[in-house]
């Protein structure tokens, strides 16, 4: 199997660090010329010019990039040059209805398609912890299941092509909820004049605790917001389940908040922090 690698993002350069370690991966390719070069050049593997160069030399095509008009881009671009009975992997985070879209493209030539978002943050990227989210045909699955356990720590098959995407929106919607309840609980902690070293250590040992709580709380309640998991994005991907939502004519209340306190950040010039950002809105001194 010869293995692609499309988006060197914060998640990406992770996923293909990982890759390059277990022998797996044989090109990248990155919008921004030079973080390709610099990634491939320390991995040993080759550095493409465009995505079409990627899609004629490697037989499973793995995707990690930001929007849903990204993702058909490379599809349409990739789907004229590549490899019949390839396999293309979107693993960004977009809507379930551009997966279905995308594995239909790639149909045409033969070509079969996963969506299989991730989830576990820059951290799990680069530890190759990712819980993986998977929708398509469980054989392609099994097919190339080595490549995605050098990524992931946890795959799991959800059904047809589509409900990859539909489980990471379930995942995007939890994590605003937790979002709001951890960043709100610190607020109070913090007007109550609490050790937050010592709350956050107690409170994660029981049942409020969480992975957020863990990794967040301390580095939140000290002013510090260096990106894990973007503001922005966040506030892309909770667009996205509302969109899917009103499919189905269903609220989503705290999602809703969520997108409104994110829009506040981002007009703040913020939306490049992590997403525990959240706690500037909520805390006593802003």
């Amino acid at each position: 199997m010869k293995v692609g690698l499309i988006g060197l993002g914060a998640m990406g350069s992770g996923m293909a660090t990982n890759l390059a370690k277990a022998g797996l991966l044989s090109a990248v390719y990155n919008r921004t010329e030079k973080k390709a070069k610099e990634l491939s050049a320390q991995l040993n593997i080759t550095y493409c010019k465009t995505p079409q160069q990627l899609a004629g030399q490697v037989n499973i095509i793995l995707i990690c990039i930001s929007t849903d008009q990204d993702v058909l881009e490379i599809i349409e671009t990739i789907e004229p040059v590549i490899h019949k009975n390839s396999i293309v992997v979107d693993m960004s985070t977009v809507s379930n209805e551009t997966a279905i879209k995308a594995a239909a493209i790639l149909a045409k030539n033969q070509v079969a398609f996963l969506d299989a978002p991730v989830s576990g943050g820059v951290e799990g990227a680069k530890a190759g912890t990712l819980s993986m989210m998977v929708g398509g045909d469980a054989e392609v699955l099994t097919k190339i299941h080595p490549v995605l356990a050098a990524m992931s720590s946890r795959i799991v098959y959800m059904g047809a092509v589509g409900t990859g995407q539909s489980t990471k929106a379930v995942n995007q919607i939890m994590a605003a909820g937790i979002n709001q309840a951890v960043t709100e609980a610190l607020a109070f902690a913090q007007a109550q004049g609490l050790n937050m070293e010592k709350l956050i250590e107690v409170i994660s040992a029981g049942a409020a605790g969480n992975w957020f709580l863990q990794h967040r709380g301390l580095s939140m309640s000290l002013g510090v917001f260096d990106p894990g998991f973007k503001v922005a994005l966040h506030y892309k991907d909770l667009k996205i389940c509302q969109k899917m939502a009103q499919q189905t004519s269903m609220r989503l209340g705290l999602t809703d908040k969520t997108v409104v306190d994110y829009k506040a950040l981002i007009q703040q010039g913020r939306g490049n922090e992590d997403i525990s950002a959240l706690y500037r809105l909520k805390r006593t001194e802003n």
